[in-house]
């Protein structure tokens, strides 16, 4: 008994129990200080994996698109004589605006032969149409009485309309353009919503949507082979997005784009935007729907005074017109 008191006096003893605890804080230092150096970075090694996989679909990519490319060319060479009337006068200074290049993109008109044959026919076509209305107005219509003043003025209002011609052009097949992007866009993002919760990567899911869409809009189509090519091609993939956005024009395709860069950046989930986007999309849609339903009484009202009531008041007052007549 006695041997036990003297025993539990020692346990008690406050210098063995300060060395107990500074060698229990000791190892737990060393613990944690050791085991993250000790663990396996799960994450660094996911990204590095993910990286390594986002190389080789770029490279598989690369290679399809190359092996691809003798058969398809979306940027034709300029006209000889086009170029050279181009360099010559230094249009490019002179004419090209800041947004021309973007308005000839949204118009499906890419590389620099849509850019030389705009500026020759904003060149080419004013002293054109000049020459073809004076001729017209001076020696074959038949506009003998007119002053002189009144047939060159006519010819300079042909002169300046051909100036502005190719922008109307562009504006009209700009316009055209994104009414069709517009329809078939809503129908592509489900598409590559069910793609991409299938499985399938962005640039996969992009390849695989401009074929399936191709049918209802070649316009789209080649939009999303294009941001396929560039997903491949560019160091950051935020650009390519970009591109998208810039090149439709389109507040529904910019959403998009930029959930899509969101996603990229921070991880967001991916499959939950694209279906808020294609609703939004689909609303947008039937918007525009109903305000074109909503604007057609006001330009059936011309049509209806011009060609319905004549008739109506005909076929009404006819029968007492007749017999007023009799009498």
């Amino acid at each position: 008994m006695l041997d036990l008191m003297a025993r539990l006096e020692q346990l008690y003893d406050p210098g063995l129990l300060v060395a107990v605890f500074a060698a229990i804080a000791a190892v737990a230092a060393i613990v944690s200080v050791g085991m993250p150096l000790l663990a396996n970075d799960r994450l660094g090694a996911r990204m590095k994996y993910v990286a390594r996989e986002r190389d080789k679909l770029r490279a598989r990519e690369r290679a399809r698109l190359n092996a691809e490319g003798p058969r398809v060319s979306l940027r034709k060479s300029p006209k000889a004589y086009m170029q050279r009337v181009v360099d010559q006068l230094n249009l490019r200074k002179l004419l090209e605006a800041e947004d021309t290049r973007d308005r000839l993109r949204m118009a499906g008109l890419r590389g620099q032969s849509a850019l030389v044959g705009f500026l020759f026919f904003r060149v080419v076509l004013p002293p054109v149409l000049f020459l073809i209305v004076l001729i017209y107005i001076f020696f074959v219509g038949n506009y003998q009485d007119q002053p002189a003043t009144i047939k060159f003025l006519i010819a300079f209002g042909a002169a300046y309309a051909g100036f502005y011609a190719p922008n109307v052009y562009v504006s009209n097949r700009i316009k055209r353009r994104q009414q069709e992007i517009q329809r078939a866009f809503p129908d592509a993002l489900d598409l590559l919503l069910i793609c991409v919760e299938s499985g399938m990567s962005i640039e996969q899911a992009f390849r695989k949507v401009s074929q399936e869409v191709g049918t209802t809009s070649i316009a789209l189509a080649e939009e999303l082979s294009l941001t396929t090519a560039e997903l491949s091609y560019l160091q950051e993939r935020r650009l390519a997005y970009e591109n998208l956005g810039k090149r439709t024009g389109l507040p529904g395709v910019k959403a998009v784009v930029a959930a899509l860069i969101q996603a990229e950046r921070y991880g967001t989930p991916l499959g939950h935007a694209l279906r808020v986007m294609a609703q939004e999309n689909r609303d947008m849609r039937m918007a525009e729907a109903e305000k074109q339903a909503a604007a057609l009484p006001p330009k059936l009202t011309v049509p209806m005074i011009t060609f319905f009531l004549p008739v109506l008041f005909i076929v009404i007052l006819g029968p007492a017109a007749i017999k007023l007549m009799k009498l």
